[in-house]
């Protein structure tokens, strides 16, 4: 069965000082769930093994036992060439996808040909209710949204997500941040409306100001804006 011969082929690859390092950055969690795979040999291996003809075993697996699998899935999700195919694998996986780093490694390159096809996806993503599918979503605007195809309103609707999750309000933050970077004049006032939740607009001023992308002058103005 693929699925064993995965999971022993990730078993095999297994570093012990590097599955010590991933669970510390994904605290709340057991260690036993990290096999310890490092990153550039699984983004290998999902490009070897989505070429297997029975790789649908493995994606039909769902949940899977370890993190190190569910990265492979992300791995191999990220590289598919079929728009339809990518959409039809990640609304399966979305559901099942329980840390941040599984989710933010996550990026369908597939997306880029389809950016007005993703935009009813995001906002469904968005208004799902779970936390990393609404993390996806405000990423995906990040990735896609902030350049030559940015529109104000996509900011304004980050800008609304309430949520008690801290990897929601980081995203959120994240993406605040970024946009104030790639369109600062554009994004201001919605900080200078202060609608965000408190936590939420000074994270984003705080990354803001650790950005380089961002200058002097616009670091100190956004510092004055934030909530005490």
């Amino acid at each position: 069965m693929i699925i064993e011969e995965i999971r022993d082929a990730l078993l095999n690859e297994k570093d012990v000082k590097y599955k010590d390092f991933q669970g510390s950055l994904i605290p709340g969690v057991d260690a036993e769930y990290f096999i310890g795979v490092r990153t550039p040999r699984l983004r290998a291996m999902a490009k070897e093994y989505a070429k297997n003809k029975d790789i649908q075993e493995f994606l039909d697996d769902l949940p899977h036992k370890y993190f190190d699998e569910n990265q492979l899935h992300a791995f191999i999700i990220s590289g598919m060439k079929d728009y339809d195919k990518c959409v039809e694998e990640l609304e399966k996986f979305l559901p099942y996808v329980d840390n941040w780093a599984t989710c933010d490694q996550m990026s369908p390159g597939i997306f880029k040909k389809h950016k007005k096809e993703i935009l009813p996806l995001i906002d469904k993503w968005m208004k799902s209710g779970e936390t990393y599918s609404i993390r996806f979503g405000i990423k995906m605007l990040m990735e896609h949204f902030l350049d030559d195809d940015f529109d104000i309103k996509y900011a304004k609707k980050v800008s609304k997500v309430k949520s008690e999750e801290y990897y929601v309000r980081m995203m959120v933050a994240w993406y605040m941040a970024t946009a104030l970077a790639k369109q600062y004049d554009a994004v201001l006032p919605i900080m200078e409306d202060k609608k965000m939740e408190a936590w939420t607009h000074n994270k984003a001023i705080q990354k803001a100001v650790e950005s380089y992308r961002v200058t002097d002058e616009h670091k100190n103005y956004l510092k004055t804006l934030k909530i005490k």
